[in-house]
């Protein structure tokens, strides 16, 4: 009798010590019961240097020659228009990118991009969306890691691709197509 009390026991822990570590790994890729969310977000990112109310400020610039062509040791602020369309006269407002892009190519135009889109309108408005990475200007598409979230999108990771959709070359301002790719 008491040895099969023992292999009860026995069975009985066993048991228990498979079906703890399931349950828990089942609970934490759900999210905690609601189960993670993914979602494709595409804006347009308008970076305005020129006029007399530039969006994208040079706040700090590295005393190193021949890196006019490549912007290496500028440091840029921005608080960028994100808009559901291209155009920015006439596209619906979605937030604002906040943050800083530097110089960080020596021998390329290559930006070290950290910044936030502060959603402001719709259903994402008062979350935030972390953006951080290398951001090679010249290639068509770019790729960057989101590294985090607030509001809607806390625990956010994922990736955003960058693709330059207008350059004027005379003004510097641009348009970039941005497209999340988001799991939270």
């Amino acid at each position: 009798m008491a040895a099969a009390a023992a292999v009860l026991v026995v069975l009985l822990a066993t048991t228990i010590l498979v079906a703890a570590p399931a349950a828990s790994a089942a609970a934490s890729s759900s999210g905690g019961g609601g189960g993670e969310k993914s979602t494709h977000i595409k804006l347009y990112w308008h970076d305005v240097v020129s006029g007399p109310s530039p969006t994208a400020v040079r706040v700090a610039q590295a005393a190193v020659t021949n890196t006019s062509k490549t912007f290496f040791g500028a440091v840029i602020v921005i608080d960028d228009p994100l808009t559901q369309g291209p155009d920015l006269k006439s596209g619906k407002l979605l937030g604002r990118a906040q943050g800083t892009y530097i110089g960080a190519g020596k021998d390329e135009l290559s930006l070290m991009m950290n910044m936030n889109f502060v959603f402001q309108a719709g259903k994402y408005n008062g979350s935030t969306i972390a953006i951080m990475g290398r951001n090679a200007v010249l290639d068509d598409v770019r790729e960057m890691a989101i590294v985090g979230g607030t509001g809607v999108f806390r625990m956010a990771r994922g990736y955003a691709q960058a693709r330059t959709h207008t350059l004027d070359l005379k003004t510097g301002d641009a348009t970039v197509e941005y497209n999340l790719y988001i799991k939270y």
